[in-house]
């Protein structure tokens, strides 16, 4: 009987503890979720008083729309470029930050630095940085380079820019997650290796690349999630243009939402993004497991 009466106590504290966060992520995602949802069917503008339901028109509208293709191609095109970019660096850092030499805590703080900075203040920098009087053209300069490129203004480079700020933010948070792992390897195995005649780059890719397979795995999604949701980096530093060279499915639902005042619109753009994410992460969890 006092086994019973200790484990009621236990659960009815525990669900006391539980209740503020769960309260918390109730009101503040996942009713926003189920409002959106709702509200994707409405043709719901503010700038006008009725609601009409218009069923799946909000979500034809939005794949018959030639800005959300555009979109959804820069998206596209910013994942496959940060995400494959991004976990290398992190995992080449993390075995070089492995090693033992003078300073390595300094140039793990250096490394990690830019991932705990505000992504606004990041990209404000960023923005003097790529304009025309700005380092890079100064530094392309030094180097024999003449270029008076406003990188943010060039539909050529815009998108490019966006995601070279992105792999500088982000490479520095994954290192910390790939340090953790190869950590966890047992250092006998590199001993056995070096004992058979392996060469260090032999001993990296196997032995380093599987043993890291699940913070690998970890890596890539939590990559991936963030590239589609991204935004702060082109509000701040480009607002999606020049003609929409840096739009992104993020983006595009926020400006018909709240630059159009078109909340329908949006929210059905922004159900198709999650999705899509969804759908990704399923089929890498299906097809590309962090455990083989």
């Amino acid at each position: 009987m006092q086994f019973k009466s200790s484990n009621r106590e236990q659960t009815f504290w525990a669900w006391v503890f539980l209740a503020a966060p769960m309260l918390l992520l109730t009101v503040f995602v996942f009713f926003p979720i189920l409002f959106a949802f709702f509200v994707s069917f409405f043709d719901w503008n503010l700038l006008l008083p009725d609601k009409p339901f218009v069923g799946l028109a909000n979500y034809i509208d939005v794949f018959q729309d030639p800005v959300f293709r555009k979109a959804f191609r820069n998206t596209v095109i910013y994942t496959l470029g940060v995400v494959p970019t991004q976990t290398l660096l992190a995992l080449i850092l993390a075995f070089l930050m492995n090693q033992k030499f003078p300073g390595r805590v300094l140039f793990r703080t250096a490394f990690y630095l830019p991932a705990i900075t505000s992504s606004v203040v990041t990209s404000i920098i960023f923005v003097w940085i790529y304009s025309k009087p700005g380092l890079l053209n100064y530094l392309l300069s030094q180097i024999g380079i003449t270029s008076n490129i406003d990188w943010l203004t060039n539909p050529n480079t815009v998108l490019v820019s966006i995601m070279m700020l992105n792999i500088w933010t982000t490479s520095g948070y994954f290192m910390i997650s790939f340090l953790a792992g190869l950590q966890n390897i047992p250092i006998s195995l590199y001993e056995a290796a070096r004992i058979d005649g392996a060469t260090t780059w032999q001993q990296f890719w196997k032995i380093t690349v599987p043993m890291v397979r699940p913070v690998t795995y970890f890596v890539v999604v939590m990559s991936l999630i963030g590239c589609f949701q991204v935004f702060d980096q082109v509000f701040v530093m480009s607002s999606g243009g020049p003609d929409n060279a840096s739009t992104t499915m993020s983006y595009y639902a926020y400006k018909n939402s709240f630059k159009y005042f078109r909340f329908g619109f949006g929210a059905a753009a922004a159900i198709i993004l999650a999705m899509i994410i969804f759908g990704t992460t399923w089929l890498q969890k299906r097809y590309f497991p962090a455990e083989t």
